[in-house]
């Protein structure tokens, strides 16, 4: 008796022991975290709550007060470059699966089958691939002479077919009705190169078209003449990066980690940088004092008045670091180029969204009305006056639409870094 008693007794004391871990939680989170550091290029924007002001097509404003949870944003608009390593990647993908055909680009095979032909899936070796990308560019001879049938002719210079090179990706479809349904989508990935002539007739524009994204000289300035849905295509694969990077990493490899374009509410947030809610905004346009001069000095890229383009500094865009961040070291919030939003757009969309996260989803097919399928785009751009440098004027583009004077950053959610007031404390009469 007494030994059942005493075994009992510590078979209490261990449950007991369980519990406290269970049921005990820390004095602050599980994680404390003081500072995150942000990936590369990127910065951290922390939540708050913020004056959600915007104006209609008609020139109406509309305001109300939302808050939006943290968030990565890119530090600077997609360059040409990186651009290009998205492009190459795909390049890469269709001449290793369409092409050349040689199992020593791939992955040795898992047995895993996709499809009611059971086709087997055969991943990519991309350790190898990078050593010598792109491969219609740097392979050998031999490898080139396959790859012959995918390339063509533009602008003088031997380049990948755009027609060929399609990313294909999976996204949940948001059409207000059916929330939850994955759908593929196959998307040509290569810009528009002849889009600054397409958006200036009348004026000398075949040197921009030729040279402005295959060029070295331009290699920092802005990705143009990308739709809505090729940005997003490159949102999607810039995740699947992350992830390949981050597999082998015990303390990453379970977060659910994805890039994506910004919100509205997210872009206006952070191109406001304003470290609470009580904080006044700067709406005109900055200057900056030359220090060896003493002069003023625009310190914006955009359009000063009629015919005037080039008092800033440029006639076109400019490297997507020129000129001051803002208080969140976020470069080009404001002019070079307008920026592509995740959300569809409604003359009304303030008062039909969340006042928290806000943002209007749709995704638009090839068969709905033009009105479905026209999405933000925030931000003055080099061709814009100074009137549409606000941080609460919007306009839109329809989602399949290029053009010389819109680009796109990305966005990624982060975690919540928790204020002092949530900490345990003792409860003490005032």
């Amino acid at each position: 008796m007494r030994s059942f008693l005493k075994m009992t007794g510590l078979l209490l004391l261990v449950l007991s022991a369980c519990q406290r871990n269970l049921y005990n939680t820390p004095k602050t989170r599980a994680v404390s975290i003081k500072r995150l550091i942000p990936p590369e290029g990127m910065a951290y924007i922390p939540s708050g709550t913020f004056l959600y002001k915007m104006f209609s097509d008609d020139n109406k404003s509309e305001e109300r007060t939302v808050s939006v949870s943290a968030f990565f944003i890119d530090k600077t608009e997609v360059n040409n470059k990186q651009y290009q390593a998205f492009v190459n990647w795909v390049a890469d993908s269709v001449a290793v699966t369409d092409y050349l055909h040689d199992d020593s680009f791939f992955l040795p095979a898992t047995g895993a089958t996709v499809g009611a032909d059971n086709k087997e899936i055969r991943l990519i070796d991309w350790s190898k691939i990078n050593k010598i990308s792109p491969l219609w560019k740097k392979a050998p001879l031999e490898v080139k002479e396959k790859l012959a049938p995918m390339m063509t002719m533009i602008n003088g210079a031997r380049v990948p077919n755009p027609a060929l090179l399609k990313y294909r990706f999976y996204y949940v479809r948001m059409d207000g009705i059916n929330n939850n349904e994955y759908v593929a989508d196959s998307v040509e990935v290569y810009p528009h190169e002849a889009v600054w002539s397409a958006d200036f007739p009348n004026a000398q524009m075949t040197v921009m078209d030729a040279n402005y994204f295959t060029n070295k000289i331009y290699q920092y300035n802005p990705v143009v003449g990308v739709s809505w849905k090729q940005a997003r295509a490159y949102a999607d694969w810039r995740g699947t990066q992350l992830k390949l990077m981050i597999k082998n990493n015990p303390n990453l490899r379970n977060f659910k980690l994805s890039f994506s374009l910004p919100t509205e509410a997210q872009w206006e947030f952070a191109a406001e940088a304003k470290n609470n809610p009580d904080d006044t905004i700067d709406r005109t346009v900055k200057t900056t004092i030359d220090k060896k001069t003493g002069k003023e000095q625009l310190s914006l890229n955009f359009k000063q008045g009629e015919g005037m383009y080039a008092s800033d500094g440029s006639t076109f865009t400019l490297p997507v670091t020129s000129y001051t961040p803002n208080a969140f070291g976020i470069y080009n919030m404001a002019g070079n180029v307008s920026e592509w939003t995740l959300d569809a757009f409604s003359p009304s969309a303030s008062q039909l969204v969340n006042d928290l996260n806000p943002a209007l989803l749709y995704d638009a097919t090839s068969k709905d009305a033009p009105l479905m399928r026209r999405k933000v785009v925030r931000g003055g751009s080099w061709k814009d006056n100074g009137e549409m440098l606000n941080t609460d004027t919007r306009s839109y583009e329809d989602q399949d639409a290029v053009h010389s004077y819109i680009g796109f950053r990305c966005v990624m959610a982060a975690f919540e870094l928790t204020g002092e007031q949530v900490k345990t404390r003792k409860y003490t009469k005032k």
